[in-house]
Parts: structure tokens; C-alpha cells; sequence
């Protein structure tokens, strides 16, 4: 049974980044795609407003945040690929310190 979670992450508030952001996530590396299904992500969709992000996955029953992290940390196509992407994110106010993605609570399903 798959699992579905949402987070959130804001951009620097800058036009020319945010174009340049969305630009490369148009056709993101060959790598970075497979780092993500790896883990168990069966998809993944990041939507935008202002400069807030909102990353919805729905992942397989093997996917845990522990896993993707552990994954993620020996992958230098994926260090590489998150340093990069420092240059146009920022952290939430309320976030600790390195942590990108906060996971969002749902507080609604009209099911």
C-alpha cells in the first residue's frame, strides 16, 4: 500500500532564481531520478507559489526518511546535485539548522 507525504521548503526570494529553479527541475539529472525511485518514491510533484514550495511523494510501503537519508549521504550525484540547490532554497523560519524539506501535517482528507 503506498503512502503519501507532503513538505514544504521555501526559495531565496529572487525572480531570476526561482526561473533558474524551476528551469532545472524541468528535466532534472538521470542520477537524481534514480536516487529518488531507489528509495521507494513512486512519485513526486513539487508545486509552487510566491516562493514557497510544496513537495507532495507517494512512496511504496519500503520507503522510510531514514532510508532516503542514509541513500542520499553516500550518493555524491546527490550531494552534489542538494549543494547545488542551496543556492536558490532557504530554510523554513522554524526549521533546525541544515534541514531543508519540513513534512507538513494533514489536517484534512475529504475522503
Amino acid at each position: 500500500m503506498s503512502k503519501r507525504y507532503c513538505l514544504a521548503l521555501d526559495l531565496k526570494e529572487d525572480g531570476d532564481l526561482i526561473t533558474e529553479y524551476e528551469r532545472l527541475h524541468k528535466k532534472i539529472p538521470t542520477a537524481i531520478q534514480k536516487s529518488i525511485t531507489d528509495s521507494g518514491i513512486i512519485n513526486m510533484e513539487i508545486y509552487r507559489v510566491a516562493n514557497r514550495l510544496c513537495m507532495i511523494m507517494e512512496t511504496d510501503d519500503k520507503f522510510s526518511f531514514e532510508k532516503k537519508s542514509g541513500m542520499d549521504k553516500t550518493n555524491a550525484d546527490v550531494q552534489a546535485w542538494e549543494n547545488l540547490m542551496w543556492k536558490y532554497q532557504q530554510q523554513l523560519p522554524f526549521a533546525n539548522p541544515g534541514e531543508k524539506w519540513i513534512l507538513m501535517n494533514k489536517i484534512f482528507d475529504l475522503r
